[in-house]
């Protein structure tokens, strides 16, 4: 009979975006890949595939609805490993998995970014660090993905049996990569920008943490000096339209593009010149890695994801938080210097190539995966 792991995130979408090399590495194991999460979206690799009303707010009642059936999947299906993601994804399931461990089913969670880490605000601490606290003694491998984050869970002595740092989630380096210069010409003129225009490209959901407004405010400070500088927002959210008024208010409404929810992003970020992102917050963004994997320099601001990824005068540079003036200064000095763009955009490629192409990351996962593949024998474990 084979042997089935259960991945669980809040949404399908997670495992669409992040998981699906790693799903498929388990089919070609032997294993039965099952899915919980809350959606009905198809998805390849999967043998069963339960829709659980996961909510992202701790303080959602359907999480009790969700608990319960998730509990029910766990206890029926006896899955040898469960492997889960996101916060509530990552609480619900460690919590319903609590017999199971007991009969040898082994948990692992990959905490996406802990809410709370330095700098943060009072309220993550006080919400999600007692949660994560208290759920690592019902966990047998916690997985980090940024140095900060795992230095944190060691030094505050997270009880999960293991505590792995593994770099991030993984970049497919041959779907996002460098275009020749005549093509990327090519590719502007087909959408409509010239040649010559300097395009910045930033794709996040439109929300307080993204933090936009940043470079709204550093686009207008440059906008007399470099004109043909034009930044490209790809995504949706609940603070779209509060920056489409600031676009036109500061004068730049004809130098913004918000390009809405988009699922090519592998064909836009070719066309582009530089890199840019403003959030407050984030684990390892996938954003950021995809655009080294294009051969973009990168400007962002300072983060323990950003800080992980950019180092100044390699690949880019960090700007401190909330610094219009740093962050236009360096777009203008990028905007008018081709040469150190492509310098710093081939260095940033290698460093993705080198640390977080989707092969290297299967290589760390598998790593762990292997110390809890083996064949349970009278509750125990015996690695083969």
């Amino acid at each position: 009979m084979p042997k089935k792991v259960l991945l669980c995130a809040t949404v399908d979408y997670h495992f669409k975006a992040f998981h699906l090399p790693y799903m498929k590495w388990f089919k070609e194991q032997g294993w039965e890949v099952h899915i919980a999460a809350n959606g009905n979206m198809n998805l390849p690799y999967v043998d069963a595939k339960f829709n659980i009303p996961i909510q992202r707010s701790p303080f959602k009642l359907n999480n009790m609805k969700a608990y319960t059936e998730l509990k029910s999947i766990i206890d029926e299906n006896k899955y040898d490993i469960i492997h889960c993601h996101t916060p509530m994804g990552g609480v619900l399931a460690r919590l319903a998995a609590r017999n199971a461990r007991k009969i040898g089913t082994k948990v692992i969670y990959t905490a996406h970014g802990f809410h709370f880490c330095q700098g943060a605000p009072i309220v993550p601490w006080l919400v999600y660090y007692p949660l994560e606290k208290v759920l690592s003694y019902f966990t047998d491998c916690l997985i980090t993905i940024n140095e900060e984050d795992y230095q944190l869970a060691v030094k505050r002595r997270f009880r999960a049996s293991r505590i792995e740092h593994v770099h991030g989630v993984g970049v497919n380096t041959e779907r996002f990569r460098p275009v020749y210069e005549s093509h990327k010409s090519e590719l502007k003129l087909t959408n409509g920008y010239h040649p010559d225009d300097i395009l910045l490209f930033y794709a996040a959901e439109f929300n307080q943490n993204k933090n936009q407004q940043l470079l709204l405010h550093a686009l207008a400070l440059v906008k007399d000096d470099v004109p043909n500088v034009k930044l490209l927002l790809a995504g949706e959210g609940p603070l779209k339209e509060q920056c489409q008024d600031l676009a036109k208010e500061l004068g730049i409404g004809d130098q913004v593009d918000f390009l809405g929810y988009r699922n090519d992003i592998d064909r836009l970020l070719p066309m582009c010149d530089i890199a840019v992102a403003s959030s407050l917050r984030e684990g390892l963004p996938v954003n950021i890695m995809e655009a080294m994997a294009c051969g973009l320099p990168i400007i962002a601001s300072e983060n323990r994801g950003h800080k992980e990824l950019v180092q100044n005068d390699y690949n880019g540079w960090i700007t401190a938080p909330n610094d219009q003036a740093a962050m236009a200064e360096k777009i203008m000095l990028l905007a008018n210097n081709k040469e150190l763009r492509v310098k710093l955009g081939m260095w940033g490629r290698e460093m993705v190539e080198r640390r977080y192409a989707t092969q290297q990351v299967l290589n760390e996962k598998s790593t762990i995966y292997s110390l809890y593949m083996g064949e349970k024998v009278e509750g125990m474990w015996a690695i083969q």
